[in-house]
């Protein structure tokens, strides 16, 4: 049996491409050749294994229409040579908080900077001696629509941020009103849809004879109001000097960005503490269409918070009741966090995903008492101090987090926040790990890695010696560091890796270069999976010199992974050789997590869906199985042109398919016999495929993820049920 998929590039509108697969039969009425031609197409196909169903998954790509130029390989799943199970937590995810990507994607908060960590401010100030705040932070927010982003209405003095006593952070913004003139604070660009329910809340202060109301209105062209609502807050219950929360609800009768007002007539003063605007949907504050579409895919595991961002995070800042949380400035990707999405909102959305949730700890400017308080906060119980303030958060019940990771990139000298020496770093490992371990014994602790091929594609070689292309075990391979001076205290090594769809490491330059503008499809495809095969091989190295290793394994977690960048071709190719390489390597990588979850999503208006990486992930998480079968071929990959090392592997990744990669795999109760077959190739492509080890019977599944026609860029996945093998 056989079959593929084929891929256009995004920006490609030429005629559909075309692959041809032959096998040997496998139906029960004997032996057959069968023919199928697909047409950009992910594919899978299911059969009956004697008494049970067996499933057969194809995967292939293909880019422009050529002729037929090659011999078809010849490949051979041998079904009962079983490998190491396949971890489901390969198709992990990994979220950061970089700058807002996050809450734009994940969070159903509609109002932006909503606890006035920024000035209120006209919407263009003159920008002349303003000063940075003292935390490293902007004077004004530069992002949004107005450099204030909450703008005053009225005159600019008539709102003043008082210091006095503010709800939450350094200020809270205090407005005088004046009789009947509006006096108060707007937001532009806040976006509805008409006949959605919005529910909200804010905390006031004031005076009784200030009365406050909220107003929404739509303008049209010309600035005049097109439509609007008023939502009185303080008509029946009057203003103290104290703060009290008012909530309050509406339907949208219009849709489009609309001004968000918070008003005061009358007389005296009032203070606005925090303010929080969502759809009356939202998840425990997450988007549903987001959790939709994520869902799909069964990730496994999502990593949190970072990422570089971890290494200047205080975790206690974002716990606890969300309105009183300050607002902080975030010194790595320069950015204000609202703290809004902390650990128990992270808690969250792995249930809502049915994920593990896996955490990395501050060991950049944090401390390993901090970080084994905060696996109390996740895991004790409530007679743990830690645990009691979870509990007093709302949140009872232990997280029971098993994933812990040491610090970030604690490799990177040039950029992350807290770097220092190895030898040092190793000391600061291993007091962490005790630490933490102390608490919760039976937690799985991932040290932060970099083997030779990230010291030198970083250039962090150079920080810690004189060679470009580090020796074993110096004090520029980090992961050699970490084997000889932490082995004890550490379960997982987490190692990350990234490619860069216009560009790759040139090691006789040194540097990152352009692509060759001729280099064949499948090197750019293969990046990905040679960074996988290059982790293996490192790892068989380790093996050799560290014999303790070999004897007591230390499983690999690519903790960050990702094909980044926009190119000629599309990278979900690319992400499924990437797959296929962990597959075959399933004995040693037990974990990976895919740099961002959040890139995984397509966004339309309210209307939220997996784009073409994710459907890549959401069908092999769901579709491929999960033990391991041999592939075997006559027509080996390529041999490299590159030296070893930095991105090239001592052979190339894939299978002996040249110029195709193939992987199968039962599922985990040997029901059903899955096979994928990539063809990253500008032409059409021929394969013979032979089954041994299994006798495959009935009818089955085929689905499908292609363009519907040659000038669509985005792919429609597709399910048919077939009863004979095409």
């Amino acid at each position: 049996m056989a079959a593929d998929i084929t891929r256009a590039p995004v920006s490609w509108h030429g005629p559909f491409s075309k692959i041809r697969v032959e096998a040997p039969g496998c139906l029960t009425k004997g032996p057959k050749i069968m023919r199928w031609t697909l047409n950009h197409k992910l594919s899978n196909q299911s059969r009956k294994m004697k008494r049970e169903p067996t499933q057969i998954l194809f995967v292939c790509a293909s880019l422009v229409m050529t002729a037929l130029t090659n011999a078809a390989p010849n490949a051979t799943v041998d079904a009962a040579k079983e490998g190491a199970h396949i971890s489901p937590y390969i198709y992990g995810q990994f979220i950061e908080h970089i700058g807002n990507i996050m809450y734009r994607a994940l969070w159903a908060e509609l109002l932006d900077d909503r606890k006035f960590y920024f000035p209120v401010a006209p919407e263009s100030p003159d920008e002349a001696g303003l000063q940075a705040r003292a935390d490293g932070g902007p004077a004004r927010r530069q992002r949004g629509v107005g450099r204030g982003r909450w703008n005053p209405i009225g005159p600019a003095d008539a709102v003043v941020m008082d210091t006095n006593n503010p709800f939450v952070g350094e200020h809270s913004p205090l407005v005088k009103p004046a009789g009947d003139e509006p006096r108060g604070i707007c937001q532009k660009g806040v976006s509805f849809v008409k006949g959605t329910a919005y529910n909200g809340r804010i905390h006031l202060a004031g005076a009784s004879g200030a009365k406050v109301f909220l107003a929404v209105r739509w303008l049209d062209a010309a600035g005049s109001e097109k439509a609007g609502l008023v939502v009185p807050l303080s008509e029946t219950t009057p203003l103290s000097t104290n703060f009290q929360k008012f909530t309050f609800s509406f339907v949208a009768p219009e849709s489009g960005p609309a001004r968000f007002e918070i008003v005061g007539r009358g007389s005296g003063w009032f203070k606005v503490g925090a303010v929080s605007l969502m759809p009356s949907n939202n998840l425990f504050g997450f988007k549903p269409e987001a959790i939709a579409a994520l869902k799909q895919i069964r990730a496994g595991v999502y990593r949190f918070p970072g990422g570089n961002f971890v290494s200047a995070h205080e975790w206690r800042d974002a716990i606890g009741d969300p309105d009183k949380r300050p607002p902080t400035w975030d010194p790595v990707w320069r950015a204000m966090q609202p703290n809004d999405i902390g650990t128990d909102e992270f808690m969250t959305l792995c249930k809502l995903l049915e994920v593990e949730p896996y955490i990395t700890v501050n060991a950049g400017l944090g401390d390993a008492w901090s970080a084994a308080q905060y696996v109390e906060y996740a895991n004790g119980t409530t007679n743990t101090p830690m645990g009691a303030l979870r509990a007093a958060n709302g949140h009872p019940e232990p997280y029971r987090v098993k994933f812990w990771g040491i610090g970030n990139e604690m490799w990177g000298f040039t950029y992350q926040f807290g770097a220092m020496k190895p030898e040092d770093f190793a000391f600061k490992h291993n007091q962490f790990a005790k630490a933490m371990r102390k608490v919760d014994p039976s937690i799985t602790l991932l040290a932060s890695g970099a083997m030779p091929d990230t010291m030198i594609g970083s250039r962090e070689s150079l920080s810690f010696g004189t060679n470009l292309v580090p020796e074993y075990f110096s004090r520029a391979d980090w992961t050699g560091m970490l084997l000889s001076n932490c082995f004890d205290h550490f379960d997982m090594l987490s190692e990350h890796f990234y490619n860069y769809a216009g560009t790759h490491f040139d090691l006789a330059q040194g540097k990152q270069v352009p692509n060759d503008p001729n280099e064949p499809v499948t090197d750019w495809m293969r990046r990905p999976a040679n960074h996988v095969r290059i982790k293996y091989e490192h790892y068989k190295d380790y093996e050799r010199l560290f014999p303790r290793l070999a004897k007591e394994p230390k499983p690999l977690a690519i903790s960050e992974w990702a094909y980044a960048g926009t190119y000629k071709y599309p990278t979900y190719p690319a992400i499924a050789w990437a797959l296929h390489e962990m597959i075959r390597h399933s004995e040693l990588i037990k974990m990976a997590n895919y740099t961002f979850a959040t890139a995984l999503l397509k966004t339309d208006g309210t209307n939220v869906t997996l784009n073409a990486n994710g459907l890549v992930f959401m069908l092999y998480s769901r579709y491929f199985g999960a033990v391991p079968v041999a592939v075997t071929g006559d027509a080996p990959q390529p041999k490299p042109t590159a030296p070893f090392g930095a991105e090239q592997p001592r052979v190339n990744a894939g299978s002996d398919t040249f110029p195709l990669d193939v992987v199968a795999a039962w599922a985990k109760d040997r029901a059903a016999l899955t096979v994928a077959v990539l063809n990253p190739t500008d032409a059409e492509q021929s394969l013979r495929l032979k089954i041994t080890g299994a006798k495959l019977t009935g009818a089955g599944t085929l689905r499908r993820l292609a363009p519907p026609a040659p000038d669509t860029k985005e792919p429609v996945l597709t399910e048919t049920q077939i009863s004979a093998v095409p």
